[in-house]
């Protein structure tokens, strides 16, 4: 009966410890987020990085996907670091959202010289744009002081949950972005209406109160004691 007990509690206890380790694991991933991004505009795209191990975190290097080239990308200072962005020249020119033929794309950024220590985090912001029509993957490396890097290059599957996934940038749908414009463009023009409706009757009380105004002062009120006529029957 004890060894029961004994071999129970032990499976809670693994249980209870696989729990905490793949809660703690998923979030030290490396993330990537942004502010309702939609396709073919801008954003600000941050990364986040913590710091799951016993030795400082001394450098990130995000590599920008390949077959979705970004002419351009914008760092904000984060103190004590500092970033480099590295380009290549496309082997074939494309031509960008905005008409622009680009022939060359950013290819990655790099991130050292600061430092994240043990349970902290540091987010690097970056604009980029204009975005595509697909989720992007920025697969990323981490470098701790000690040398050691983990690789998040894992392409995520449906369903699947990979040891050490890629930052992806999830993207609001075409769909979703044309018909809130849309919504928004009706709203506006049914409140320019109503607007102009409210102004309009306005105009037309003022237009007509003093007219009001005269015909009550014309009619005259009777006299106080005065006596209504009345006509005598004439007889026959």
């Amino acid at each position: 009966m004890s060894r029961l007990i004994f071999r129970g509690l032990f499976v809670v206890a693994v249980a209870a410890v696989a729990m905490v380790l793949g809660g703690y694991t998923a979030f030290a991933h490396v993330t990537v987020s942004a502010d309702n991004p939609v396709p073919g505009k801008y954003t600000k795209a941050t990364f986040r990085v913590p710091n799951e191990r016993a030795v400082p975190t001394v450098k990130l290097e995000v590599s920008f996907p390949p077959d979705q080239p970004f002419g351009r990308a914008a760092v904000a200072p984060v103190p004590g670091w500092t970033a480099t962005v590295k380009t290549h020249k496309l082997d074939v020119p494309v031509t960008s959202h905005h008409g622009e033929t680009m022939t060359e794309a950013v290819e990655s950024i790099t991130w050292e010289g600061g430092e994240i220590k043990p349970g902290e985090f540091v987010e690097f912001p970056v604009s980029l744009g204009p975005l595509p029509t697909e989720n992007l993957v920025f697969k990323s490396l981490q470098t701790y002081g000690d040398g050691e890097i983990v690789r998040w290059i894992d392409t995520p599957q449906a369903g699947t949950e990979a040891d050490h996934p890629a930052p992806v940038l999830s993207l609001a749908p075409v769909a979703t972005a044309t018909s809130s414009s849309g919504v928004d463009g009706l709203a506006r023009v049914l409140g320019l209406v109503g607007a102009v409706t409210a102004f309009g009757a306005l105009a037309a009380c003022v237009a007509v109160l003093p007219a009001a105004r005269r015909k009550v002062r014309t009619v005259a009120p009777p006299a106080v004691g005065a006596r209504p006529r009345v006509r005598e029957k004439t007889k026959v």
